[in-house]
């Protein structure tokens, strides 16, 4: 069970309607704080670590639109949503362009409001997963960097440290042929003593897992010369 609340920020100058928003959202579980004019919201915006903002358009001191273009300059890429009249089609345009993530048009059914702050949250969750984790993948061979993990056609393979530094490399260079001596500089370090030979063996083993159960065989074997793996879908 996640006890983390997400944290949102609405800056809505009617204050009946940031009301409304913050006790909607209060209810279903998220931690909200509103501001009501634009000075003030863009100093909370830029000070505090928000999951998402409601930002309203139509905002004294700074409008909606000019707090956004001063987020994204300042590379705040918090999940925003503008909330806009109904006939303010090219201020809708100019947030979508300027880095808003979706706008609702007022008067609203708070339920869609909840719907579209859900979908945003999920997606921005999904790309800071993706940013955290560096994924290689050559055809269905993925390597987790970070987590030190890798899968084929979505099965498990077990390396060991070896085996995964020797893979890793040869993903980070995939359809770039490696010497012999290049894999053992960069894997084992350029202070071991020991013979090239070291490498077919490792290769050996790692094709036994990561290519002998499956159909296609991406690691190549260029004779006199070394190794490489091959993206075939490109």
């Amino acid at each position: 069970m996640n006890l983390t609340k997400d944290k949102i920020l609405v800056i809505e100058d009617e204050k009946k309607i940031a009301r409304i928003i913050t006790m909607e959202l209060e209810y279903e579980g998220y931690e909200v704080h509103a501001e009501h004019a634009g000075e003030q919201g863009l100093e909370k915006v830029l000070a505090g670590n928000w999951d998402l903002v409601l930002l309203d358009v139509m905002l004294p001191e700074i409008s909606g639109l000019e707090i956004l273009r001063r987020m994204r300059n300042a590379s705040v890429n918090v999940p925003v949503i503008l909330l806009t009249a109904r006939d303010s089609i090219p201020d809708k345009v100019t947030g979508l362009d300027l880095g808003a993530n979706d706008y609702m048009t007022k008067p609203f059914q708070i339920e869609e409001l909840l719907a579209r702050i859900r979908a945003s949250l999920r997606i921005s969750k999904m790309h800071m997963k993706h940013e955290q984790e560096k994924i290689l993948q050559v055809d269905d061979l993925q390597v987790f960097v970070k987590s030190y993990s890798v899968k084929r056609a979505n099965i498990d393979i077990e390396l060991t440290p070896r085996e995964f530094e020797l893979l890793l490399y040869l993903m980070e260079n995939k359809n770039i042929v490696l010497s012999r001596e290049q894999i053992l500089n960069h894997v084992w370090g350029y202070d071991f003593m020991a013979d090239t030979n070291v490498v077919d063996v490792y290769i050996r083993y790692l094709r036994k897992k990561i290519d002998y159960e499956f159909e296609k065989q991406l690691i190549q074997t260029i004779r006199g010369i070394g190794y490489v793996i091959k993206d075939t879908t490109i």
